[in-house]
């Protein structure tokens, strides 16, 4: 006959499993040493770093002939891309996932999604997230009740489409917001995470903060994502975005709350444009046990028809 196990038992089970997985010949980040509350403190991650190469559409941004839901006329005929296109794309360069950006969708409908969804899955290709372009920097009001819907919309689309990432902004402040201060967005924005994070957790989605916008450093960044206290709830970590005198520390800092890494070409330090050491965001990545999706998303002036291949190149040499 099978005993009923006790809550006590159950708690003296989960420590000793506790003790034995501390005891395990595996890596374990030194952020992942101290079990915490969730949501609260960095994600949890046993075993050794596995780096995942994705690319993000916006890389081809010039090429997609829809742009937010609006015709892009400037795109060449011979040129234009779509999405089964980009995913095809993905898969002759070798790419285990693709970030297919929501600006560029011919269609929102579920029709369309599925047949993506569909198509990405036969050339064997994750799709490893999607991008969408909210504002919650905005005061209590329609507009801010809008962008709200709109995030749980995409929350809706992305389970939709088997995209289990979600990259999300907190937004600038319009410029009409009268006596509506930084610290008055950051509570909207914090407030505003927390019930789309609530949506997001019961579809499964995990939504990414990205360091853009208002957002410059791991100062401001950090603070935000652990207020809005949910484990759903972390960061899109844009190699590129860091307005700082060291954008590889503020990048270190980041990564035991990062979700989903996006590499850029180019870093801002020292009040200008430099090259990126992706060597050395790879290495940070790695001695913090990282485990995810990388995607290169790039936006340097270069062609990417000629650039994108050689980048993706040299991540997956860093990679393996």
């Amino acid at each position: 006959m099978n005993t009923p196990v006790t809550r006590r038992d159950f708690l003296k089970l989960s420590a000793a499993a506790g003790v034995a997985a501390t005891l395990a010949p595996t890596f374990t980040s030194a952020a992942s040493a101290a079990p915490a509350p969730a949501g609260t403190n960095p994600f949890q991650r046993a075993g050794k770093p596995r780096l995942l190469l994705s690319l993000a559409a916006y890389s081809f941004r010039d090429t997609f002939p829809i742009m937010r839901g609006k015709p892009n006329t400037k795109v060449p005929a011979d040129k234009a891309t779509d999405m089964f296109k980009f995913i095809d794309y993905c898969a002759t360069h070798g790419c285990d996932g693709a970030e297919v950006t929501s600006y560029f969708f011919a269609e929102e409908t579920d029709d369309y999604l599925l047949k993506l969804r569909r198509y990405a899955f036969l050339r064997g290709v994750v799709i490893s997230g999607t991008a969408i372009g909210n504002n919650f920097s905005l005061p209590p009001g329609p507009k801010l009740t809008e962008e709200i819907a709109a995030t749980k919309k995409w929350i809706d689309r992305a389970a939709l489409l088997g995209a289990p990432h979600i990259r999300v902004f907190a937004g600038n402040i319009p410029k009409d917001a009268k006596n509506f201060t930084r610290a008055d967005a950051d509570k909207v924005v914090i407030k505003s995470l927390e019930e789309v994070g609530d949506y997001a957790a019961k579809k499964g989605i995990f939504l990414g903060l990205e360091n853009h916008d208002s957002i410059g450093s791991a100062a401001t960044l950090l603070p935000m994502v652990k207020a809005v206290n949910n484990p759903w709830v972390g960061i899109n970590l844009d190699s590129g975005n860091f307005r700082t005198a060291d954008p590889y520390k503020d990048f270190a800092e980041c990564v035991p709350y990062t979700l989903n890494v996006q590499y850029k070409v180019e870093i801002h330090a020292g009040g200008g444009n430099q090259p990126a050491d992706m060597k050395r965001f790879t290495q940070i990545l790695r001695d913090q046990g990282y485990q995810g999706w990388v995607a290169l998303e790039y936006e340097a002036k270069e062609d990417p028809a000629i650039a994108v291949p050689r980048h993706l190149a040299t991540m997956k040499a860093l990679f393996a």
